[in-house]
Formats: C-alpha cells, sequence, structure tokens
C-alpha cells in the first residue's frame, strides 16, 4: 500500500463534530495513514517546515482535510501552505512533490443548497475550487478531485437529533474518503 498523509487544516478539532469524526474513521480503517494536526502539532503556529516538507516528500497520497472556511481552507492551513509549499520544494524547476496524489476531503456549514446559483452563496462549490487545481497543477501533483460534505456547521447541532444527524453525515463522508484513499493507495 502507498503512503497516505492527511494534513488535517481545522483550526481547533477539539470543537469539531464532523471533521474530527472522518479523521477518527480514517485512524480505524487506514491505521497506516499518517494524520497531522495541524491544531494539534503547532498550537502556536509555528510550524517545523523541515518536518512538514518531509512528511510530504514520505507520501505517495496527500489528503487536505478541513471545513469550508470563507469559501476555501482555513487561515491555520493557508498559513501552513504559504511556509511549507515554498519554491524549489514544492514547485518550481527543482520541485519535489511531482506526482504525487493530491485529494480534497472538506466540510461546510451552510446547506447543498446555499451552494446553488439561485441559493445565497450564489455560486456551486465547484466554483470555489480553482486555485486548489492550481496550486495542484503549479506543484505537478496528480489531482484527485474532491470529497464533501455539507450542512455541518455549529449553529446547526444544537438539538440531539441534529448532532446525530452531523455525525451520520461524518461518518458517510469518512466512509467515503476511506474507499478512494484505499482505490488510491492501491
Amino acid at each position: 500500500m502507498k503512503n497516505i498523509l492527511i494534513i488535517s487544516g481545522h483550526p481547533d478539532l477539539k470543537t469539531s463534530v464532523a471533521n474530527a469524526a472522518i479523521l477518527a474513521q480514517v485512524e480505524r480503517e487506514l491505521p497506516e495513514a499518517q494524520i497531522r494536526k495541524l491544531d494539534a502539532l503547532y498550537p502556536d503556529k509555528r510550524f517545523d517546515i523541515a518536518a512538514e516538507q518531509d512528511a510530504l516528500l514520505n507520501a505517495d497520497v496527500i489528503v487536505f482535510q478541513f471545513p469550508f472556511s470563507w469559501y476555501a481552507m482555513p487561515g491555520l492551513m493557508k498559513l501552513w501552505l504559504d511556509e511549507v509549499f515554498l519554491h524549489g520544494f514544492s514547485h518550481g524547476s527543482k520541485g519535489k512533490l511531482g506526482g504525487k496524489k493530491l485529494l480534497l476531503s472538506f466540510t461546510t456549514g451552510a446547506p447543498a443548497a446555499a451552494y446553488q446559483k439561485d441559493g445565497v452563496m450564489q455560486h456551486e462549490i465547484a466554483e470555489y475550487l480553482p486555485q486548489f487545481k492550481t496550486t495542484a497543477a503549479l506543484c505537478n501533483l496528480d489531482y484527485q478531485g474532491e470529497i464533501y460534505t455539507t450542512g455541518v456547521s455549529y449553529s446547526a447541532r444544537a438539538t440531539p437529533e441534529a448532532q446525530a444527524e452531523q455525525e451520520q453525515k461524518a461518518r458517510e463522508h469518512g466512509e467515503r474518503l476511506v474507499a478512494k484513499l484505499k482505490e488510491l493507495a492501491a
């Protein structure tokens, strides 16, 4: 099996239902996968660049796991990307990540109906993803698409039933993610 690396960009997994459950499912079903939880590893947001780059170099499949935040990755993950994906490492004539597979796995707080042309966001989710595809292309990463789940916001889990629904959505997301990772790592 190929080496799987998951970069968790949730800014505070202790407060998460969906992202925490997705990662827990991957940990159970793919214990050989390396999961780097940026919020726990770097509470001061001071990344060990060498350790992060080594993890990326050792990976065959890279997953960015995060909650959609202002239509992109959260600030913690963006800072990680800015500091770790340096010219000469991730891209440029001496880039070292070429040929690795990149998969996005994310959640949104807003429901699917919000991400329609006639919805409150006025755009479909796919319209928010070009920067990820462009990053993959620049780094010669083989973009594998995205797995996402909508409607798992903090405000939408006020009742036990609502929380149970979010947990079920997270389990289903985790199942899809594990299946895709098994396919990519075969």
